[in-house]
C-alpha cells in the first residue's frame, strides 16, 4: 500500500470535500490544508506569497454570506476563544488546486495533488455518465406537465358536471295573458 493511501479517494474524503460554488467545483482552503497535512494559515500564506499564480478563475475568497451559509451546514462548531477564523475562506477550482502543487513543493503535496486531480476527473466522468439520466428525467417532466394539463382539464369537466344546471323557468299556473 502506498503512502498516499490514507488520503486516497477510496473513502470519498476528497469527493465529499468538493463543493459547487459560483458555478465551479471547488475545494476550500481548510479541506486542502487537511489533505496536505499543513495548517490552513500556512497554505494561505504560501498562496498569498505567490498570488500572481492564482487568478480569479483559479481561486476566490468567499463572501461573508457564502461563508455563513457553509458554516450553518456544518453543525459542529468548536467552542472556546480563538477557535474560529478571522478571515473569509478561499475556494480553489481544479486549476487552482493544480497550481498549488507548484507553490507547496513537498512530496506529500505532490501526491495529494495527484489524488485530487483524479477525484476531479472521476467526478467529471460521473456527471457525464449521468447526463443520459438527466435527459430522461427532463423528458419525464415534460410528459408529466402534459399529463398535468390533462388532469386539470378532467377536474374542470368534473366540476362542471357537479354544478347543478340553471333551473328552467317554472311554468306559471293559471290564466296567462300574452301582451
Amino acid at each position: 500500500m502506498s503512502s498516499n493511501a490514507k488520503f486516497a479517494d477510496g473513502d470519498g474524503q476528497i469527493v465529499q470535500s468538493i463543493l459547487w460554488l459560483r458555478g465551479h467545483k471547488v475545494l476550500l482552503d481548510t479541506a486542502l490544508a487537511g489533505l496536505y497535512g499543513v495548517p490552513t494559515k500556512v497554505l494561505v500564506q504560501a498562496v498569498k506569497r505567490n498570488i500572481e499564480r492564482f487568478p480569479d478563475d483559479f481561486m476566490f475568497q468567499l463572501t461573508a454570506e457564502e461563508a455563513t451559509l457553509l458554516r450553518s451546514q456544518t453543525v459542529t462548531l468548536k467552542t472556546g476563544r480563538g477557535q474560529h477564523r478571522k478571515y473569509l475562506p478561499y475556494a480553489f477550482t481544479e486549476q487552482g488546486v493544480a497550481m498549488l502543487s507548484s507553490v507547496l513543493n513537498a512530496p506529500r503535496a505532490i501526491a495529494v495533488n495527484i489524488e485530487i486531480m483524479r477525484a476531479f476527473v472521476r467526478l467529471r466522468e460521473w456527471l457525464a455518465s449521468n447526463k443520459e439520466l438527466a435527459s430522461k428525467l427532463e423528458e419525464l417532466e415534460r410528459k408529466l406537465q402534459d399529463h398535468d394539463q390533462a388532469i386539470v382539464d378532467i377536474l374542470n369537466a368534473i366540476r362542471e358536471l357537479m354544478t347543478p344546471p340553471d333551473p328552467a323557468p317554472k311554468r306559471r299556473i293559471g290564466f296567462i295573458i300574452n301582451d
